[in-house]
């Protein structure tokens, strides 16, 4: 069972399942109507999805993590599990995990199949080409907010690009934080994850520039009136401190900085979001 938890990463998992579980109440509202065995069903094929996606990039990469210090004890590279049983713990869940949002609505299953292909077979190999595997990688990383709308909605709209959107851009200073606090790390397996592929001050400056355009982004539900001032209160105070947490990490250029940004994305995105679902003011 802790193999199986490494292997999906567990943490991720839970955290791509509830921003997809939060855009589907949100979605809820907008019919007017909670289908609860649908959120369910909801929870439980995300969670299989996004561990089969997360299984492939281990399988893929068994090599690489066995070279890094936070990865080699996973159970591919520390062989504890083989290839074999992870492709079939990764397509039983995949396939499993496929049908249950498809059978919420064939877009929601479409959307998942496309985030599990360009996260596994896209990003995953772009990262020791090039830092534009980022901008790769956060396509399907914020495909969760955008399915769980779409399951309950049924379809996309300027709602659910609105949600797509604000954890699309949060995903770059989120991932550049830990890039910076993993980059010895990373560079033994060859990740170049940082704008520049380095820690320096134009990585920071590029950090903090789209910390910067999260403010205004943070802010759209209120100004395209999907939310009242609450939500946009919270939100730009906990953008501003976010912004405050990319100013120090531009300054001190430090591993401690990095850190405490990268912990501070950690609280910000569930926050907006939750207050995004509680100040929803309809359509």
């Amino acid at each position: 069972m802790k193999d199986f938890i490494k292997l999906i990463k567990f943490r991720l998992t839970f955290l791509v399942v509830f921003s997809a579980s939060i855009s589907f109440l949100i979605g809820s509202k907008v019919n007017g109507v909670i289908h609860w065995a649908d959120w369910v069903k909801l929870i439980i094929g995300g969670f299989l999805i996004t561990g089969a996606a997360n299984g492939f990039n281990e399988i893929i990469e068994k090599d690489l993590d066995r070279l890094m210090k936070r990865t080699a004890d996973r159970p591919l590279p520390s062989g504890r599990m083989t290839n074999g049983q992870a492709l079939i713990l990764s397509l039983g869940m995949g396939l499993a995990g496929t049908y249950l949002l498809g059978n919420l609505n064939l877009l929601t299953g479409y959307l998942s199949i496309f985030a599990i292909v360009l996260y596994a077979f896209a990003y995953t190999p772009l990262k020791q080409k090039s830092p534009i595997s980022v901008f790769v990688g956060a396509i399907p990383g914020a495909l969760p907010p955008l399915i769980g709308y779409v399951a309950a909605y049924g379809r996309i709209d300027e709602i659910a690009l609105i949600l797509f959107l604000i954890q699309f851009v949060w995903q770059f200073p989120h991932f550049w934080a830990i890039a910076w606090v993993l980059d010895d790390d990373y560079k033994l397996a060859g990740f170049r994850l940082l704008p520049t592929g380095k820690r320096d001050r134009i990585s920071a400056v590029i950090t903090f520039i789209f910390t910067l355009v999260l403010v205004p982004v943070s802010l759209l539900p209120t100004i395209y009136h999907y939310g009242g001032y609450y939500v946009g209160a919270i939100s730009l105070v906990c953008s501003v401190i976010f912004l405050y947490q990319a100013l120090v990490m531009l300054r001190a250029l430090s591993i401690e900085s990095a850190r405490q940004l990268m912990f501070g994305s950690f609280i910000y995105l569930p926050i907006v979001q939750l207050m995004f679902l509680f100040d929803f003011t309809g359509k």
